[in-house]
């Protein structure tokens, strides 16, 4: 005596319209919450230059006590480029030394990206008198 029960048993669960309703949704939040983020990236990225200038104000200075005199040469004062991310590296910004003579000199960092895609590429300068300013905010 084996019957067979054609019985179908239902789960409690979600449609998928209801699934796609809340996708929809944590989509909107989400675009509502970016761009408010953009500023907070950019600013932890402009820190890296600002380490960068700093470290470099002090090869200058250790030169400048060596020599009497500011180099343009990164070589001279023993400093390193980082690759930046169009070279395949990590930094993000591009260091040169834009003036050096005897009594000054003048260094900036300019951003190889454009953090909120507004044609603007952060800057960032120091010189002699470790005076570090931000010259185009990104």
């Amino acid at each position: 005596m084996n019957k067979k029960i054609n019985r179908k048993e239902y789960l409690e669960a979600y449609s998928l319209t209801e699934i796609l309703i809340v996708l929809a949704i944590i989509g909107i939040l989400l675009m509502m919450v970016l761009p408010n983020q953009t500023s907070v990236v950019a600013q932890a990225r402009s820190i890296e230059a600002q380490k960068m200038l700093n470290h470099l104000y002090g090869l200058e200075k250790s030169y400048n006590f060596r020599f009497s005199k500011y180099s343009s040469s990164f070589e001279e004062i023993g400093f390193e480029q980082e690759l930046t991310i169009d070279q395949g590296g990590q930094g993000v910004y591009k260091i040169e030394i834009i003036d050096a003579s005897v009594n000054t000199f003048k260094a900036r960092a300019v951003s190889v990206k454009d953090f909120d895609d507004d044609g603007n590429y952060n800057t960032w300068e120091i010189d002699h008198r470790k005076i570090l300013l931000e010259t185009v905010k990104d």
